[in-house]
Formats: C-alpha cells, structure tokens, sequence
C-alpha cells in the first residue's frame, strides 16, 4: 500500500497544529513541573470533534482511517507539546478500535459517543506487574456469576487512570490449563473504573508528569456481562486491533517529537555565534542533525506504510512493529543531538529540549521494547525460531 499526503490530510494536520499553537511552550513547562492533566487541550479537541477521528459516522466520530489519525497525533507531538500532549489524547484513538471492531451496535451507541464528546475518559488495561508483555500469561481473572463477571487481579503502566472513569479491560475467563492454545480464554471488557473496588495508584517517573501512570489493584470489580466486547475467551485476538494501531500512532508521535527538537536546534544553530560564525555553519553540528532528520523520515514513511496496511484491511504486525522501532530509535537520537546542539543551555528547563529527551525515551521502551520487536520481527518476516 502507498501513502500519500493529500489535501484532505494536510487540511488535518493544519487544523490540528493551530489549536496546539495555543498552548505554547510556557503551558507545557508549567505541566512538566506540576503536573496535571491536560484538560484544556482534551477539550479543545472534543469540542473540534478530532477525539472521534477513526471512529465511525453512525456513532458520531469521522470516519477516517489510522493514517488520519496518525497524522493528528503526529501534529499534537509535534506542535511543542510531545508525548505529553499524545498521551493525554491517544488512548481515545487506538484502545477502543476493539470496541469499534467488535462491540455490538447497542454497546457502540452506548459507549462511543460521551467519549467522542470528551465526557467520558477511558484506559487501557491490559499489562500486569508480573507477567509484562507475555499477554497470554495475564493473571487478572474474570469469573461469570449469573449476570455479571467479578474481577480479582493487578494491571500496573496505565495511562490516564487517575482521570479515567473508564477501562478497557483484558482478563482471563478460563483457566489457561482448560485451554487449547494460550491466546484463548482470555476476555475484553468496557466497563466502569469503580474506585470502590479499583485502588489506583500513581508511579512516580522521569517524564510526561502530567499524564499519569498507574498500579490498579482490582478486588471484586463487578462487570455487567453487557459490557463484554465480542465473544467471551476472544480477548486476545480482539486487542491486536487495539495494538498494531497503537504501533503506528506510537511511531508517528515520535516522529512528531524528533521533528519539534530538531527545529529547535536547527533554529539555534542558526542564531548561536561562536568563533565569529554561527554554529550551524560547522558540519560537526549539520551532519548529526541532518542524519537524525533522514532518520526520522525514514520512519515516518514506514509508520504511515504500516498505518495505510491497517487501513486496507491486510495485515501489517511487521510493519507496525517495525515503524514503532525505528520511529523510537529515531526519536531518541534526535532529540539527543538537538540537546548537545544547543551545549550547556540544553540542560536547561527553559530551552525545553532537556524535556524532549525525557518525554522522548518513552517512545523507545512503551509499549513494548526494541528488543521484543526484534525478536518478532526475526520470528515473523524472516521465518526464524522463536526467540521467547
């Protein structure tokens, strides 16, 4: 598939870069010093209608692809904002294309729309402290009781949950020793995040302080059986529709931040007079930011490939995977050479590439590493054993 950035998807990233542009660089120092979601840009874009780019029409959202909506969240991380402006917004695009995909029409009507009108905040629940990518292996379990399903268990790395008011949750509904294959018996949920059986707690970290990230401990949470998403024990296969877009919206955003640091140092490149000369002038600072820029874009068109491959319904695990690799490589050394662009000041706050760096080496360990992408890369497009 071949894409293609034409009128109507540069209309998006235009309409998307001039509500960023209202929140400057000030509002996003503030954020990273204090914290505090982002409500007011949330907002700005539920009152735009962008958080229902990639959902359909009859449910109120746009109807476009994830190739629209990579571009928006590409714009959002770009505009100065970073990862703490796409994490505030991206799990609205990505978490509930399973629901999209697999919800019945009741349920979609039913959820859909107060999340497309931002009166409603979702997470996404699926890792676990002890079992982390090894999804088949989730200890969270779910058992039916008459009308309802009660939940015991532990999910640790959710975004958004102190906000949230909802979770899409995935559990195992049977036992993985009565199964035939490990990606079976497990269950997906769209339910309410009750506070009198979900403790949340927050984890202190490097960066994006004001889009926070959660322990749950679950204890009894009852789950209406309407609010199971598809077939009962087909959770695994309905998250992957969740998870190779998150890929793509991941590598885009990266993309995004690498751009904005690299502008960044271009533009001091350009003013900074060293030696009577500016600095720009010198290819020991031309050449590592001209590479990162190849890189970047190298990425974007593989993040873009991948996202158009999801679009047209073919599959695209090593595309998506391989763009989420190369976009987070990328954007890590870019926002790194940006920082000993600028020298000393790039250590400080107030040049806001120090942040960059931090926000920026997320997008190389979440949501899931650089070396596991490797390794099902190695497994699935070169046909090599498997690895773990």
């Amino acid at each position: 598939m071949s894409y293609e950035m034409t009128p109507e998807r540069a209309h998006i990233r235009e309409a998307i870069l001039r509500i960023c542009a209202e929140f400057d660089d000030a509002f996003w120092l503030e954020r990273d010093r204090k914290g505090g979601f982002p409500v007011e840009l949330h907002q700005k874009l539920a009152k735009d209608g962008w958080l229902g780019i990639a959902i359909p029409e009859e449910y109120g959202g746009s109807g476009q692809g994830i190739v629209e909506a990579a571009i928006m969240m590409q714009a959002i991380a770009e505009s100065g904002g970073g990862n703490s402006a796409a994490s505030a917004i991206h799990m609205n695009i990505f978490g509930l294309n399973p629901v999209v995909k697999f919800a019945t029409d009741e349920q979609k009507r039913r959820y859909l729309p107060p999340l497309i009108a931002g009166k409603e905040r979702a997470c996404f629940g699926v890792t676990e402290p002890t079992t982390g990518l090894d999804t088949t292996k989730l200890k969270t379990r779910a058992v039916r009781q008459g009308d309802r399903y009660i939940v015991h268990g532990q999910k640790v790395w959710i975004s958004t949950a102190q906000t949230a008011n909802k979770i899409l949750l995935l559990a195992r509904t049977t036992p993985l020793d009565e199964v035939k294959k490990p990606t079976e018996g497990l269950s997906l949920f769209y339910t309410d995040l009750d506070r009198n059986y979900v403790d949340v707690r927050e984890i202190e970290k490097m960066g994006r302080k004001c889009v926070d990230s959660n322990e749950l401990f679950i204890d009894g949470l009852p789950i209406p059986a309407e609010d199971l998403i598809g077939e009962e024990g087909q959770g695994f296969r309905q998250i992957l529709h969740g998870l190779n877009p998150e890929r793509v919206l991941i590598a885009a955003e990266a993309v995004g931040i690498g751009r904005n640091a690299l502008k960044r140092a271009a533009a001091y490149a350009n003013e900074r007079v060293v030696f009577g000369r500016p600095i720009g002038q010198n290819q020991g600072v031309q050449h590592p930011l001209a590479v990162s820029w190849a890189e970047l874009e190298s990425a974007n068109l593989m993040a873009m490939h991948a996202g158009a491959l999801y679009d047209a319904g073919k599959p695209c695990g090593n595309e998506a995977n391989a763009a989420k690799y190369l976009a987070g490589e990328a954007a890590v050394k870019a926002t790194q050479t940006a920082q000993l662009t600028f020298g000393g000041f790039g250590y400080a706050k107030e040049y806001h590439v120090e942040r960059l760096v931090r926000e920026a080496i997320l997008f190389r360990i979440a949501p899931i590493t650089p070396q596991l992408i490797l390794s099902f890369i190695a497994e699935n497009a070169l046909g090599l054993p498997k690895s773990y």
